[in-house]
């Protein structure tokens, strides 16, 4: 279906992009389609940057309590 694109078709659909947007709001377009793709990614997949954080701390916390038991 989409074998058929090629770099020109891409050339145009930015340049039609730009027409209807304007060169103000084509950045800040493209920044939040970034955001959305980047929110929508972490939704499937279940990942969250505050359950890393929370597996860092851990993981630190960790780190610290097998060094106390050693020097004990």
């Amino acid at each position: 279906m989409f074998s058929q694109i090629g770099p020109m078709e891409i050339i145009l659909v930015l340049v039609i992009a730009l027409l209807v947007l304007g060169p103000k709001r084509l950045p800040e377009a493209g920044r939040s389609l970034g955001n959305g793709f980047r929110e929508f990614k972490d939704s499937v997949t279940g990942a969250a940057k505050d359950d890393q954080a929370t597996e860092l701390q851990q993981a630190s916390q960790t780190a610290a309590t097998a060094t106390e038991r050693e020097t004990v």
